[in-house]
């Protein structure tokens, strides 16, 4: 795959006003996205949805000015989930779905991701066709006659509600379930309490009030600490976690004790693979806990490795004719209920196993044991491959050498900041820590 300019793992990301999540890249971008999308002897529409940053607003008007100037009618859904621009671009045979988000970043950060007509991340093809139309010398406006029109889509949260519901049988009820829900003050906010009080739940919100600067502030799947006290104060059964943009979960038992995206994909798999409807193995990422791979494999699930990247999960799934993949962050992708991660949708198919098994999350995971892993992101002035590096590969050497046979190492860059991830597994977290640190400050060195 030949390198992109512009794409990472996930779309396009970086800081507010930093080239080039900036107005004037969003505006090109948007006529050159048209421009991609575009099928001749049709109107095209694209949908256009976003998290709540306040940068939203404005990047939603750039890249609406750009589609307008290449013929491509805009549909604005306003604040939804990731995964409902997946849903609505299928539902409205819209020619592709934009999300103006930086999925479980601070405010400060933003980012476009792009879904294509059959709601699935788009191929590296029509990535570099958007790029190639980007490095066209200026946007070129179509004639007056064919420019596009906008309008707002105002029914959107009620369809999307109704499409989360659809993914579980009619008789599935969280009648009595004390549940609370931390949306993370992110796009998930108006939404999810709807889809679990509509199902029988008793819920109770924390990360509900988003103010356009508060996304992620110490809430949401990547900071436990709130959802885990307000489990236990409120003595709730459980309490979910989703991201800023809706396409992650994690999950807090009513001991306060996280059950993340690793030990969830083992629980929807094993209830599945107890009712025959698993349908091949399930796939994980290069940063997969090893507990994950040994316990599905002891229960005659095979169980493969991808990059890490849903858009990588995805790809291996439909190699396989699989069903079930995900990542530890808790990006789960389950392909008979959606088409891209959803959290909502993951979150309810475990809620489905609580309901058949009648078991509490701590009593369902019980059937693996996680290996102790630790991660340093080591943050750098630009991304590189750090195994192109002979100083970084000897430390690596090293480390793997003091590990033995008890544990590994995994190096990699971040597709979507100037991070490198330096991963080590094995059996005493101790002697993992302690590696580690070695390994970070061996990146830090090669990369002053």
């Amino acid at each position: 795959m030949a390198k992109r300019k512009y794409f990472g793992t996930d779309g396009i990301r970086g800081q507010v006003g930093d080239f080039p999540i900036t107005p004037e890249f969003m505006l090109k971008l948007g006529w050159a996205a048209g421009q991609a999308f575009k099928r001749d002897g049709q109107r095209n529409s694209v949908l256009i949805g976003k998290d709540t940053r306040l940068s939203g607003y404005m990047f939603e008007s750039a890249l609406e000015a750009g589609l307008s100037a290449a013929g491509v009618d805009v549909r604005l859904l306003g604040p939804m989930p990731t995964p409902a621009i997946a849903y609505l671009t299928r539902t409205f045979r819209a020619s592709a779905g934009i999300v103006i988000s930086a999925s479980h970043n601070p405010h400060h950060d933003n980012g476009i991701k792009f879904f294509s007509a059959a709601g699935t991340k788009l191929d590296d093809a029509l990535e570099a066709e958007i790029e190639r139309w980007l490095d066209s010398p200026a946007v070129q406006v179509c004639a007056p006659s064919e420019l596009g029109k906008a309008s707002r889509i105002d029914d959107a949260p009620g369809r999307y509600v109704e499409f989360c519901k659809s993914t579980v049988p009619n008789e599935f009820s969280m009648e009595g379930l004390r549940i609370v829900l931390d949306c993370a003050h992110g796009a998930t906010y108006h939404v999810a309490p709807k889809v679990f009080r509509e199902l029988g739940a008793r819920v109770s919100v924390i990360g509900g009030e988003p103010d356009g600067l508060n996304i992620n502030l110490n809430v949401g799947s990547t900071h436990l600490d709130a959802l885990r006290q307000a489990v236990l104060e409120k003595k709730a059964d459980l309490g979910i976690a989703f991201d800023g943009d809706g396409d992650r979960v994690q999950m807090v038992d009513r001991d306060g004790s996280e059950v993340d995206g690793d030990e969830l994909l083992y629980i929807i798999a094993s209830q599945r693979q107890a009712e025959g409807r698993l349908r091949g193995g399930v796939v994980g990422t290069l940063m997969t806990n090893l507990g994950v791979e040994l316990a599905l494999r002891e229960r005659g699930i095979e169980f493969e490795r991808a990059q890490v990247g849903d858009r990588y999960v995805m790809e291996r799934l439909l190699a396989n004719n699989w069903l079930l993949g995900g990542e530890g962050s808790g990006h789960l992708v389950i392909r008979d209920c959606t088409s891209t991660g959803d959290g909502i949708i993951s979150a309810l198919q475990v809620m489905l196993v609580i309901y058949k098994s009648g078991k509490t999350l701590a009593e369902l995971r019980r059937g693996m044991t996680k290996l102790p892993q630790t991660m340093i992101n080591v943050r750098v002035a630009e991304r590189f491959d750090p195994l192109a590096r002979d100083d970084i590969r000897e430390a690596v050497r090293q480390a793997e050498q003091t590990l033995g046979n008890a544990g590994r190492v995994l190096l990699r860059a971040s597709g979507t900041e100037p991070v490198i991830r330096v991963m080590v597994e094995g059996q005493s977290q101790t002697d993992i820590a302690r590696v580690a640190t070695a390994l970070a400050q061996a990146v830090e060195r090669s990369s002053s």
